[in-house]
């Protein structure tokens, strides 16, 4: 994570104002994705927060640096006051998700990990929160359909580029630049543009001109990924274990920010 010795003061002060409480975090927007302090075993940093990557990566360097030879480890992390004790680890060269940001990233935290738990994201300002399974209250009300594919939480929405249509399920993609994610190259930076899309059709709700990226791989069976630039409209609740996916309208979307004030992971 960024501090600087100039940088204390203000990390101090804002962390009295707002601090972390178990199973939150603050994050921040960069680069059109979500950024939050984590840590797989004791290597600390900034990761990027992805529900739409299946498995939790880790930079190589950042494991050569502390001694991992493998690319494959099982190993603890540490997100939003929440510890898992063990998960499946890919150690992977993470230069091209790095493209764009200020420093390079230190992994990515998956579904796997966030799976686990019910998420709650909140837009402006930015903050993470990991509740315990069984913890969606009733009063949440109905959400809409939520299907695990290739390990990752989806939700059915429907792509137009004027001409055709297709309808399918759609990832949620809080690592992308654009509204909507295409399948693209498996090292592909998540800020390649793809054109505008005519229309996407969510939660009942159909959005005109919606800007495109076509990067990264997704699992088999996923149509897209619907990305930050639509989810930042709303406060995002996922259950992926009860299979619902509430999305609360805020008054108004956020504007993307760099770092900010990291609590511990």
């Amino acid at each position: 994570m960024r501090r600087s010795a100039t940088a204390l003061p203000l990390i101090l002060s804002l962390g009295a104002a707002a601090p972390a409480v178990a199973g939150e975090t603050a994050c921040w927007f960069e680069n059109g994705a979500i950024v939050a302090p984590a840590a797989i075993a004791d290597m600390a940093g900034d990761f990027v927060i992805d529900l739409s990557a299946p498995r939790t990566l880790l930079h190589n360097t950042k494991a050569q640096m502390s001694g991992y030879a493998d690319i494959d480890l099982t190993l603890p992390v540490r997100v939003a006051g929440r510890r898992v004790e063990a998960v499946p680890v890919l150690v992977s060269d993470l230069d091209y998700r790095s493209v764009g940001f200020v420093a390079p990233i230190a992994g990515v935290i998956g579904a796997d990990v966030l799976g686990r738990y019910v998420v709650i994201i909140d837009f402006a300002p930015c903050r993470l929160r990991l509740e315990a399974p069984g913890s969606t209250a009733a009063s949440n009300g109905p959400g809409l359909p939520v299907t695990v594919v290739g390990g990752v939480p989806t939700v059915q929405a429907t792509a137009s580029d004027g001409f055709a249509s297709l309808t399918g399920a759609f990832a949620l993609d809080t690592a992308s630049n654009g509204g909507v994610r295409a399948r693209g190259d498996a090292d592909g930076p998540r800020q390649k543009p793809a054109g505008v899309l005519a229309g996407l059709s969510l939660d009942g709700r159909l959005r005109q001109r919606v800007l495109a990226v076509r990067a990264g791989d997704l699992p088999r069976g996923v149509t897209g990924a619907v990305g930050v630039a639509i989810l930042s409209d709303y406060r995002l609740r996922l259950d992926a274990q009860a299979g619902q996916l509430w999305l609360t309208p805020t008054p108004q979307a956020p504007k993307e920010k760099g770092p900010g004030v990291s609590a511990g992971p």
